[in-house]
């Protein structure tokens, strides 16, 4: 049994630095891109929802009786990221299940490489392969096809090896298919993109619905999770089993993510800055790869968490793809981190 203050059985919050065992350590991992969980202004908005909403409501959407919060909150989030329409769930799982399994009854499913899991329909689908070559197999597999109806899953990015994903091929699918483009934005979304979503860069196409999908725990800070697209799909989508049936996400988050708009953006201001201090100092090194305007950089080096952490400095390890694969050793940067950390981090590099 592991001690009970060891790096993967912590009591204490996460946040620029972590306290253990009398040690402070610089922390740079997780998905906290915002800082939102140890924003204070945003906890107190927190609070406030608490005060106005209680805890969390147990009852179903389905229910008779509702809170008109959960609805304020998908139109300000479809007005937010440039949505027709938008859902709210509990967490991001739920919303890719709840979407995928209502839209691959309409046609042909494929996915793009290393989609996550949670968009799975029952396994891994193993897509072999970058995400270039499959736009152009896609393309021809479409236009060359005899059916017409098309459902098509993709992560926004790659957040392991950093790189965003370009859905400017869509323009060149044959105009006469019908095709449902499913795009998980998690970790882009309230960063990339100057803090919108992928939405603002996919091009528009009169045969192609765009369904996206995100979880708000990451640079959003709230428990929920985001489905936005065309008001017809969503409207299908609010009578399946899943949405109707499951309790809603706490309303005290929805009440901070809709009055905390301005702190999302000074936060992502500290953020940009964060990143161009690390991006200057690692463009020239080879051992570093990364992708401008995303705080992930990922290291070739094998055993650089074991020398960053005789410095005091955590970073996020974890073997990829299983539990058996290489070891992955990404800095992650958030706008909790002050210049300093930053300088100590590159001192420590």
């Amino acid at each position: 049994m592991q001690e009970e203050n060891s790096f993967n059985h912590l009591n204490v919050p996460l946040s620029s630095k972590i306290n253990i065992n009398g040690q402070s350590y610089l922390y740079f991992g997780g998905t906290a891109y915002l800082g939102i969980p140890q924003h204070a202004d945003f906890i107190k908005l927190y609070l406030k929802g608490i005060e106005l909403f209680g805890l969390n409501n147990g009852t179903s959407r389905n229910n008779n009786i509702q809170l008109g919060i959960y609805n304020d909150a998908e139109k300000e989030a479809a007005n937010r990221f440039g949505s027709e329409s938008a859902l709210i769930v509990s967490s991001g799982y739920l919303a890719a299940q709840l979407s995928i399994k209502q839209l691959s009854i309409f046609g042909e499913v494929r996915y793009a490489p290393a989609t996550h899991p949670a968009l799975w329909l029952k396994k891994d689908p193993k897509i072999e392969g970058s995400f270039s070559r499959w736009t152009k197999n896609i393309i021809d597999e479409i236009n060359l096809s005899e059916k017409k109806n098309w459902v098509l899953i993709s992560n926004s990015m790659n957040n392991l090896f950093p790189e965003i994903y370009d859905f400017s091929f869509i323009k060149n699918i044959n105009k006469e298919k019908q095709v449902v483009l499913v795009v998980d934005d998690s970790h882009g979304i309230g960063i990339n993109n100057k803090g919108l979503s992928a939405l603002s860069t996919i091009p528009k196409c009169d045969n192609i619905d765009v369904l996206l999908i995100a979880s708000m725990a990451k640079a959003l800070g709230v428990d929920a999770g985001l489905v936005l697209g065309p008001e017809k799909i969503i409207t299908q989508l609010k009578q399946s089993n899943e949405f109707l049936g499951a309790s809603p996400p706490s309303a005290a988050g929805l009440y901070a993510f809709m009055h905390g708009e301005e702190i999302y953006k000074n936060e992502l201001k500290k953020l940009q800055e964060n990143m161009e201090l690390l991006n200057n100092t690692l463009a020239v090194n080879p051992d570093w790869h990364f992708f401008p305007g995303f705080p992930v950089f990922f290291c070739k080096n094998a055993d650089l968490s074991e020398k960053l952490i005789k410095r005091n400095v955590l970073v996020s390890s974890f073997p990829y793809p299983d539990k058996n694969g290489p070891i992955v050793n990404r800095v992650v940067l958030s706008s909790w981190h002050n210049k300093a950390d930053i300088q100590e981090l590159i001192t420590s590099l």
